[in-house]
């Protein structure tokens, strides 16, 4: 995160298949799909007012521990996850 930016506590909301966070009153989110134990990161979303803070990576590596734990694969499908993933690749599973 930038020098600065919010250390935003990100929920898992399992049954909306989500991570969320709200920063400024905005709610930022990643959405996955999991079948077969694989989850499918298909959205991250962080209105372009609050881009580049660090809260879709904060989202990212939210949904990787909790993958990591729950012993699940992770698929980036999203252009977001993709990046990320290629710019951090000890953190893929």
């Amino acid at each position: 995160m930038n020098a600065g930016a919010p250390n935003p506590t990100v929920t898992h909301r399992p049954q909306q298949r989500c991570f969320e966070t709200t920063v400024d009153g905005e709610r930022c989110h990643l959405d996955y799909s999991l079948a077969d134990a694989v989850m499918t990161i298909v959205h991250t979303f962080v209105p372009v007012a609050l881009e580049g803070r660090g809260i879709a990576a904060a989202l990212m590596r939210a949904a990787l521990q909790s993958a990591r734990e729950q012993g699940w694969k992770v698929y980036p499908q999203c252009s977001y996850a993709v990046a990320f993933l290629r710019k951090h690749p000890e953190l893929a599973s």
